[in-house]
């Protein structure tokens, strides 16, 4: 060895956070949780109607699907769907229970309809999964 030595000597810095201030920011984080929380809620709920819309809309715009509706049916949720599409593109910072609003006004709108195109794209109804079943005989 050399026989040399290095010493160090660890101090308190004024660059560093103080107590006082680390518990400050503890506080202002919990503090702003639950709005972090609301923020995140609300921009789940608009994400949600956003991706019904767009998915209603698709569903009765296939072709595969139009020959199944009428018209009128198609008409209903496309226009209900691009006026819940254009109020959301005028409405990016509305309130959760404003996106929630909105996407219960469109699930009634199309509810009753995608349940009758589901019925009529051959879906057992529950008549038809309760039908007599196999026939069993008992043998001796």
């Amino acid at each position: 060895s050399t026989g040399k030595e290095n010493k160090m000597t660890i101090t308190n810095d004024s660059n560093r956070l103080s107590d006082e201030d680390i518990k400050r920011m503890v506080d202002e984080a919990q503090q702003f949780e639950a709005e972090d929380a609301a923020q995140r809620d609300r921009i789940t709920a608009k994400n949600n109607l956003e991706s019904y819309a767009y998915h209603v809309k698709s569903a009765v715009e296939d072709s595969s699907v139009t020959e199944n509706l009428t018209a009128a049916d198609i008409d209903t949720i496309v226009s209900k769907a691009t006026g819940v599409i254009a109020w959301l593109d005028g409405n990016q910072a509305a309130e959760k229970d404003e996106f929630e609003y909105h996407q219960e006004e469109l699930e009634q709108v199309a509810r009753p309809i995608l349940n009758k195109l589901h019925q009529q794209a051959g879906a057992p109804s529950a008549d038809a999964q309760a039908g007599p079943g196999p026939q069993v005989e008992e043998v001796d």
